[in-house]
């Protein structure tokens, strides 16, 4: 039925020229109501055939049809809009994980193009581009006018040649540039490590590989601290995760739920609303959890972080998400290009709607402006003295009532700590989060 439909609606589309040579005999035919919609699609021919023949400039006749089209489905919302053939092979290499630029994940907001996030690992990401700023120009050329498909078609090139994107930041009195070389976008959509006795999963992306990457790293990191027993929690890193594919945030949340709805969708006709359930299996084998997401985590994230925390299944740490609620299904057209249409809401399982309202986390944290001055090893202040304790006092009474495999151990605790709490200089949100379930591991031992 979905083919069908796609290629319906493709074919519609793809005629919408056609349809103005035949509006006279199907005028008679459709009866009342298909005058105002037909005299419409005569208006269109009007308007094509002017352009096409006084125009000052010769006009691409397909480009005109196109940009037609895109006017249509960009006037919806700003998540609806047309792919042309090279946009629609793009976004197929990026569902697949691999895919050429500067990694970073854009919308269009008062037409300006905006950073939704950069992703980990990526070009942009390792210039400091920033989940939230406005790209205004590529190579001193405006992006204001363009549609989000051009803007973008003008920041992709060659693999190692040089962009220059103009920024404006918000705090930043000034815009200002920052020089990018491209390369080829390798998406890993999971990255996993163990921290102390916590497993920290970042997804940065869902694309076809985010739950074979979740599986994988969450066994060998549990593997790696020497067996579930010994693991503390999992924190579920979904900060400035744009989404992607719905199929794969049902599958992380799965993931971690034994039964109950994850998340259901409802479209413009209420038989077309869908149920997506948790079935047996929690790969966290009821360990707790805690999600970090903030105002970079949109749709597939906010699918995963609603489900999770409605279940009460894991906390959530960190600033309000994106709100981005509504599915878009891209539906392929005749002429190799697709269009990308909202079709439906999605609801968490309480059965809220965070559309423009995102998920509000259960601790709200938010991450400290990083001092890039506090970064030099040299920051011309005093060090701080060295606290000295009973150990460093001459004749001090030894520790008699433990063995030396016990004072080791708790050396490599202390040791283990401190190292963790150098996390919070780099990352308070992650540093917080892996604190909670510390805390969390305490008093459930106490128990």
């Amino acid at each position: 039925m979905k083919k069908f439909v796609m290629a319906a609606i493709g074919g519609t589309l793809a005629g919408v020229v056609l349809t103005t040579q035949i509006a006279g005999p199907l005028l008679a035919q459709d009866g009342q109501k298909a005058p105002t919609v037909y005299e419409d699609l005569d208006l269109f021919g009007d308007v094509f055939e002017r352009i096409r023949s006084q125009y000052v400039e010769p006009v691409d006749e397909s480009a005109l049809i196109e940009a037609a089209i895109n006017g249509m489905l960009s006037s919806l919302d700003p998540h609806s809009s047309y792919l042309s053939a090279q946009g629609a092979a793009d976004m197929r290499e990026k569902t697949r994980g691999e895919f050429g630029g500067l990694g970073i994940e854009v919308t269009q907001e008062d037409g300006w193009v905006k950073v939704v996030t950069p992703m980990d690992g990526t070009p942009a990401d390792n210039a400091g581009i920033q989940a939230g700023d406005f790209i205004t120009q590529v190579n001193g050329e405006s992006l204001l006018g363009l549609t989000l498909d051009q803007a973008v078609a003008k920041m992709k090139g060659p693999v190692g040649s040089e962009i220059v994107i103009t920024v404006v930041r918000d705090g930043v009195d000034e815009p200002f540039d920052v020089s990018i070389i491209r390369d080829t976008i390798k998406l890993t959509a999971v990255r996993t490590r163990a921290v102390g006795h916590t497993v920290v999963m970042r997804v940065s992306t869902f694309n076809d590989q985010t739950y074979p990457n979740l599986l994988d790293g969450l066994t060998k990191s549990v593997k790696e601290l020497g067996g579930i027993d010994n693991v503390d929690g999992f924190v579920l890193d979904l900060r400035n995760n744009p989404g992607g594919l719905l199929t794969q945030a049902i599958k992380v949340s799965d993931a971690f739920l034994d039964e109950g709805e994850i998340v259901s969708t409802r479209g413009r006709n209420p038989q077309d609303g869908q149920r997506y359930n948790a079935t047996k299996g929690d790969l966290a084998e009821g360990k707790p959890i805690v999600v970090l997401i903030n105002g970079g985590s949109a749709s597939a994230s906010e699918i995963v972080a609603g489900a999770l925390q409605d279940h009460h299944r894991a906390i959530v740490v960190g600033t309000k998400s994106f709100g981005k609620g509504s599915v878009q299904t891209v539906m392929p057209l005749r002429n190799g290009g697709a269009m990308r249409l909202t079709t439906a809401r999605y609801y968490t399982p309480s059965g809220r709607s965070i559309q423009a309202l995102g998920v509000s986390p259960d601790i709200v944290v938010e991450q400290p402006a990083r001092d890039q001055t506090a970064d030099a090893q040299d920051t011309g202040k005093p060090r701080k003295p060295r606290t000295r304790s009973e150990a460093d006092l001459r004749g001090r009474l030894s520790n008699d009532s433990l063995t030396d495999d016990e004072r080791a151990k708790i050396e490599k605790e202390r040791a283990l700590a401190e190292e963790e709490a150098k996390l919070r200089k780099e990352d308070f949100q992650l540093a917080y989060a892996i604190d909670v379930l510390k805390g969390l591991a305490v008093i459930s031992t106490a128990r």
